[in-house]
């Protein structure tokens, strides 16, 4: 390989150079084999050692030829850097470990007369003695010159620059079940931002965050700001959108809850929906994406760390299956949501606190305070399908019942492989609204409430982990609901419980949890508020049922 193969190569005055990021690593002694220091900050630490030896060498420091030489040796799992008393396979520790899974890239290029070069962009955690780390960004480059021409050292550096970028391609997970996929390389993307979500500070976060770390990464973009609602609704729905390998949404879960619908509406729908979606926070929840970071193993963040922390799951390029959930209302309408449904208190925090959005986060920290103070009370009737067998076993059926399309009976389900094509997915565990719930569901003798809530993601918002158990495709809605009778104090207990999780072990009576696969709830009046993927919807009787693996998501695990 040009002078680029496990053999030790001698090198010419040089080391390397870090451009930008974080602090050196200290030497860790020879005896002690302890991890990488940029492995901090996630909850489970990186596997020991590097691996085998796959390249070696002795190279120069950035463009500079009077810097003193560096060992490197690429092992599968990282970059091993040692200075000038360090030699490649020496039984001392590297001066420094660059993790590949932290890599987003790396390029070769010509240096000054006839040296070349290759660099990495690596974003590993670093972070204060206390509270979370962040990634950070950290940029290495390696000088060349080893031959007497230029050709042959920039086919060394592109040698090497070749194999950081795909053993940087991250694993796919073998496990049964489940798809996961990974992005090309080089990769297009439409990114669909709101400027005008949350604080109203997404274009210029993703000028100055998003679109360096992509570049880096190989990822082009083709921008599309909305300028009116339904805007990226209606674009996705129309758009010939075989030109990009994924959709990005800069903006809350408002916005990627119009893309999901307006792709559910294309003829296409179910090829469309195997592009994998991108969430990067830029509202004032962000919750989707709060619950992407949790899923990846990181420690809670928010603001611009959660948005590193998302663009950089983005440019690693993992995808996997996420479920839906199927709403249909009394009215005709059928919704697709990836996040919750709402009505009553948590609602109206979500739709109270509009006025506040340019506070950002902090809207629903006064918004809560606020409907604490006139807390109300909900009647209606709330039914549902136990997700486990043992809560409610479904009888035999001589006749199934009708699937619902559109909130109107529908026709009886064709075999498996003859559903017209395009037609959307059917509601096989729901009967229509104006008939009453098949009789091996659980219907609650409670008709007052404080609030329901059926989500599917871990958490309702940044701060907020209402579901610790949820996944992306659990196959399951978490259904929560809050029955009349509690006490102010003990409903701010449990949400300040929530920001860690433990709401649950509260055991508040009034609180009450049971995973479930439909729901069906009837309000006696229309006073109040609903809400889909915080979005507000009018106050009518609804139900739901869940749809496993209906879309793809850019995961980092």
């Amino acid at each position: 390989m040009n002078g680029a193969g496990p053999a030790a190569i001698a090198g010419r005055r040089g080391g390397c150079q870090q451009r930008s990021g974080g602090r050196r690593s200290p030497v860790r002694p020879a005896p002690v084999p302890v991890p990488p220091p940029m492995a901090a900050g996630r909850r489970a630490p990186p596997e020991p050692g590097g691996g085998p030896v796959l390249l070696q060498g002795i190279f120069g420091a950035g463009p500079t030829p009077d810097a003193a030489s560096c060992s490197l040796v690429l092992t599968p799992r990282e970059l091993q850097v040692r200075g000038p008393g360090g030699a490649c396979g020496g039984s001392a520790g590297p001066d420094a470990a660059l993790r590949l899974a932290d890599c987003v890239g790396s390029t070769a290029f010509p240096g000054p007369a006839v040296a070349a070069c290759f660099s990495l962009v690596c974003y590993p955690f670093r972070g204060p003695r206390w509270g979370p780390p962040a990634r950070q960004r950290l940029e290495r480059t390696f000088r060349v010159c080893l031959c007497p021409d230029a050709e042959g050292n920039l086919r060394i550096a592109q040698a090497w620059s070749r194999r950081i970028r795909e053993l940087s391609v991250p694993a796919v997970p073998e496990q049964d079940g489940d798809s996961y996929g990974v992005l090309p390389r080089p990769c297009r993307a439409l990114v669909l931002l709101n400027p005008q979500s949350g604080a109203g500070r997404a274009l210029e976060d993703f000028q100055a965050v998003v679109q360096p770390m992509l570049a880096e990464a190989e990822i082009a973009t083709t921008v599309f700001i909305t300028e009116r609602p339904h805007h990226a609704h209606e674009k996705v729905r129309d758009e010939d959108l075989s030109q990009w390998d994924t959709l990005v949404i800069m903006s809350g879960d408002g916005l990627l809850y119009e893309v999901v619908n307006g792709l559910m509406e294309r003829p296409d729908w179910e090829d469309t929906m195997k592009k994998p979606l991108c969430i990067l926070p830029g509202g004032s929840g962000n919750a989707l994406a709060a619950s992407i970071n949790h899923y990846a193993g990181n420690d809670h963040v928010a603001k611009k760390k959660l948005l590193m922390n998302c663009t950089f799951i983005l440019c690693k390029g993992l995808h996997t299956q996420m479920d839906l959930v199927s709403l249909s209302t009394a009215s005709g309408r059928r919704l697709f949501s990836f996040l919750g449904f709402g009505w009553g208190f948590i609602s109206d925090v979500d739709i109270d606190s509009e006025k506040y959005r340019r506070l950002g986060n902090a809207r629903f920290t006064l918004g809560t305070l606020q409907c604490l103070a006139k807390l109300r009370v909900y009647q209606g009737r709330l039914s549902y399908l136990p997700a486990s067998p043992g809560q409610g076993t479904p009888p035999p059926l001589r006749d199934p019942p009708a699937p619902v399309t559109n909130g109107q009976p529908g026709h009886a389900l064709p075999p498996a492989g003859t559903e017209a094509t395009g037609a959307l997915p059917a509601d096989s565990l729901l009967v229509p609204l104006c008939q009453p719930v098949p009789a091996h569901w659980t219907v609650v003798p409670e008709e007052e409430f404080v609030t329901v809530y059926a989500i599917y993601q871990s958490h309702l918002g940044t701060n907020l982990l209402m579901a610790p158990a949820a996944g992306l495709h659990d196959g399951c809605i978490h259904l929560f609901y809050l029955k009349a009778g509690i006490s102010r104090v003990a409903l701010l207990r449990i949400f300040l419980a929530m920001a860690k999780g433990t709401h649950l072990d509260l055991n508040c009576p009034h609180l009450c949890y049971v995973p479930v696969r439909a729901f069906r709830l009837e309000p006696r009046t229309a006073a109040g508020v609903m809400t889909v993927d915080g979005e507000a919807l009018p106050c009518e009787p609804i139900q739901g049922q869940v749809h496993g693996r209906l879309c793809r998501v850019l995961s980092g695990s």
